[in-house]
């Protein structure tokens, strides 16, 4: 048997003939029906945002072919269809009889350890997460402001003496070096580290496996990843990232070892499932969102709002715990590298500063629809960069120079704008500057426009929200905006490790601050009321809203972060209209990101236009079942097929009715310990499977390659009454599909309704199809799926779970 192997093709575009070797189904479908399928929806207007089509080779090519193939110039992309390469989590728990025995055997004080073993857990994710933050900090301060420093001197010795063309150079040639480092290891280390990381996250919370997303080398590379990008100059911020890094460490703290450095500590074994692993991963995002800006209450919300699809009250008040100590970690080591050990001023990576007084005027209402526009515009040019990048910027070679090349060009654009302002101002000691470049300033001025490009974003962000009116002439702030509007928009999508928080936040508060002076000058009394700082801090916040279209969560944070609750009002009904402008266009930033990679999401609502299709229409057959009792050569083919790969099987008895739901994990569990009824009765097995070790193969199971099953093994029978989940969901063949992605489980406090999905009883109905989280996702998104009765559905346990239909 050849190697399987996960490989990305991608089907032709618009009437283009596919070429040789893309009739690989799509999603249940045959390649003429994709294509087909992709030709029906091949009119979509400048807004629409779609999908990439990925297809799984499931076989090695030989290698005359796999030379002509595996270095294109152009990757074409289809945007309709979805990937077959992510799987699906199992967020329903699989009550088979080891797990109710395991639930009988454990105490009371047993299941009151279990509680205080994941307040536990949520702890030490708020202790590391907070300490990674901090990390983050010291060493992009100290590097950053060691190139500042040497690049400060450069000019200044050369202001004088001419040839600041070797200050261009030099500014160029550092930030290539630490982008080009930061850049390495991400393309050919762990690309999956690329970007904020927040699209992948929400993407787990919704129940796809996106694969190496939580593994401990994508935590090293995206730390180290996202200080060479910030240290280096690009448009980028630090605070995105950790998120990622936060759910990263739940995911690892939580199982109490690491697949990675195959350690294993014999501790949180009950755990190791995706259950629980969700819930944790939940409270990991919370904490990085409030060791990056000091939010804990914001956290909370941002798991709620932008990832979660489970929630409880229980699960809110260890999430709240985890982002509590994140912070006050974070705080306390910082206050400690900054020699102020107990004063806790640093609650996170960037510090707004205190605003004491409120707004004033109601004239921040004019920002609104600004703020939607151009959010609009960043994504919408973002989406056809990112396509650029798909087709032709595909290798790691060239995301590398493509990443250096930002980074010379940053570089190059901040000293022309430097260079080309006249905007000098005094040197006071009111102002925020790290470091003030004089230029061709008089003596005791400094350049205002080196303000904004010469320093760490975060700096220049504090310093338009808190110098004094009249630190910046308008020109200045106009020229800002709309140069760094598109270096961030170009800078967002590169191979590295980077966030969009705070460019977003700073091309707001520039042309905030602008929106401010304009304000005072063109009306009455204007310089008495209109304080550029606050409009700064509203402009910011619009902007962020127009790009990441969150609202309730960013509104808390940002409140959080400036200290004044009277802010609240101003920041909620910007961002409110910003996101309802926006989406009038197209989507948030990371929903297009999502979209691009193909990934299955399952959205809370259903558009309108899918509620008139059934589970007739969305589902699979013929299915791929097992007996109860089967025979073990019959379940290493069905496991061995690589044309359907299905992850779960329904079991039916010999008439044929349904009576359960086995996965293929559980599958090569039983055969790697050769778990046959021949040997059970010859008493050859020692001991009775037990629920750990189905744990200790999570979540690493091995592949079916790797299970050795000799000729004689392959004739004995294997007894699935005891390992299946006996009580799989199940929906009659005219369920309206969109319901079926809020089919109503315990584990999510739903309540079912007589007439509506529920466990069949044993032997009580025929399996007529399976429809999949794919499958649901399809008909979620709006477009009608299509299917052949050759190529049976990919079983896989989505949120609610792959239901079976009768």
């Amino acid at each position: 048997m050849a190697n399987i192997t996960k490989k990305v093709s991608w089907s032709s575009r618009g009437d283009e003939p596919a070429p040789a070797g893309e009739g690989t189904p799509l999603l249940n479908g045959a390649g003429g029906a994709a294509r087909s399928y992709s030709r029906q929806f091949s009119g979509s207007g400048i807004f629409q945002i779609g999908r990439l089509s990925t297809v799984d080779l499931e076989e090695d090519p030989a290698p005359e072919e796999e030379s002509a193939i595996s270095r294109p110039k152009e990757i074409p992309h289809n945007e309709k269809l979805l990937s077959l390469k992510y799987e699906s989590l199992d967020y329903d728990n699989s009550e088979n009889q080891l797990f109710l025995e395991e639930e009988r055997r454990m105490s009371y004080m047993g299941f009151r350890c279990l509680e205080i073993s994941r307040w536990v857990v949520c702890a030490l994710i708020g202790i590391l997460t907070g300490l990674i933050a901090c990390f983050i900090d010291i060493v992009v301060e100290n590097l950053a402001g060691l190139k500042y420093k040497v690049i400060k001197e450069n000019i200044e010795k050369f202001t004088e003496a001419g040839g600041l063309s070797i200050s261009l150079i030099l500014w160029a040639f550092l930030n290539s070096v630490i982008v080009m480092m930061g850049a390495i290891i991400v393309a050919f280390f762990e690309p999956i580290a690329a970007g904020s990381g927040i699209p992948q996250i929400k993407c787990y919370l919704n129940g796809v496996k996106i694969p190496r997303v939580v593994r401990l080398k994508t935590l090293v590379v995206k730390v180290c990843g996202v200080i060479c990008s910030v240290a280096g100059g690009l448009a980028v911020g630090k605070e995105g990232p950790m998120i990622h890094s936060g759910a990263v460490v739940a995911a690892g703290v939580s199982q109490g070892r690491s697949t990675s450095l195959k350690k294993d500590f014999k501790i949180f074994e009950y755990f190791r499932r995706d259950t629980e692993k969700r819930d944790f991963v939940s409270a990991g995002a919370a904490a990085g969102v409030s060791a990056a800006f000091g939010a804990p209450v914001g956290g909370v919300l941002f798991s709620l709002e932008e990832g979660a699809s489970f929630w409880n009250q229980m699960l809110t008040w260890r999430i709240f715990f985890a982002s509590m100590i994140s912070t006050f970690t974070l705080n306390f080591f910082l206050s400690i590298y900054h020699n102020k050990t107990g004063e806790l001023s640093n609650p996170g990576l960037i510090n707004f500063g205190r605003f004491d007084s409120d707004v004033s005027s109601p004239a921040f209402l004019h920002l609104q629809g600004m703020c939607g526009l151009l959010g609009a515009l960043f994504n919408v040019l973002n989406y056809w960069l990112t396509i650029f990048r798909i087709r032709y910027i595909h290798r790691p070679c060239l995301q590398v120079m493509e990443a250096m090349l930002v980074a010379a060009v940053t570089a190059t654009v901040s000293f022309a704008m430097i260079y080309f302002s006249d905007d000098c101002q005094p040197l006071g000691e009111d102002q925020a500057e790290n470091y003030p470049l004089q230029l061709f300033c008089a003596d005791g001025e400094y350049n205002s426009m080196a303000t904004a490009f010469f320093n760490t974003p975060e700096r220049s962000v504090r310093s338009l929200f808190h110098n004094p009116p009249g630190s910046y002439n308008p020109p200045t702030l106009g020229v800002f905006t709309l140069t760094y509007f598109f270096l961030a928009c170009w800078t967002y999508g590169l191979t590295v490790s980077a966030g969009v928080f705070i460019p977003s936040l700073l091309i707001g508060a520039a042309w905030g601050r602008l929106f401010g002076i304009m304000l005072a000058h063109i009306t009455p009394y204007g310089s008495i009321w209109a304080d550029p700082g606050k409009y700064a801090l509203i402009g910011a916040a619009a902007q962020l809203g127009g790009i990441v279209r969150m609202t309730l969560s960013l509104t808390v944070i940002l409140v959080e972060a400036t200290g004044n609750v009277t802010y609240g009002f101003p920041i909620m009904l910007v961002l409110m209209t910003a996101k309802i402008v926006g989406d009038y266009f197209v989507e948030g930033l990371y929903d297009i990101h999502i979209k691009l990679q193909s990934v299955p999401f399952l959205h809370w609502e259903a558009p309108a236009t899918s509620h008139a299709l059934t589970a007739r229409e969305v589902m699979s057959s013929p299915v791929t079942c097992f007996n109860r009792v089967e025979k073990v050569g019959t379940i290493v083919d069905v496991l061995s097929n690589t044309s359907t790969n299905h992850n779960g099987f329904p079991v039916v008895t010999r008439p044929g009715k349904i009576c359960g739901l086995i996965l293929r994990s559980q599958l090569i569990v039983l055969l790697k310990h050769k778990v046959f009824v021949e040997r059970t009765r010859s008493r050859l097995n020692q001991r009775k499977l037990q629920l750990k070790d189905f744990r200790d193969a999570y979540p690493r199971f091995p592949p079916i390659q790797s299970i050795h099953v000799s000729q004689d093994e392959r004739e004995c029978m294997m007894d699935l009454t005891e390992f299946m989940n006996p009580t799989p969901y199940t929906v009659t063949q005219v369920w309206k599909a969109g319901l079926m992605a809020h089919i109503p489980s315990p584990w999510s406090g739903g309540s079912r309704d007589e007439k509506g999905p529920g466990p069949v009883p044993p032997g009580q109905a025929r399996p007529g199809g399976a429809a999949a989280g794919s499958d649901v996702t399809r008909c979620c998104t709006g477009h009608r799926p299509f299917w052949s009765p050759t190529a049976p559905p990919r079983m896989v346990c989505h949120p609610p779970g792959t239901v079976s239909v009768l």
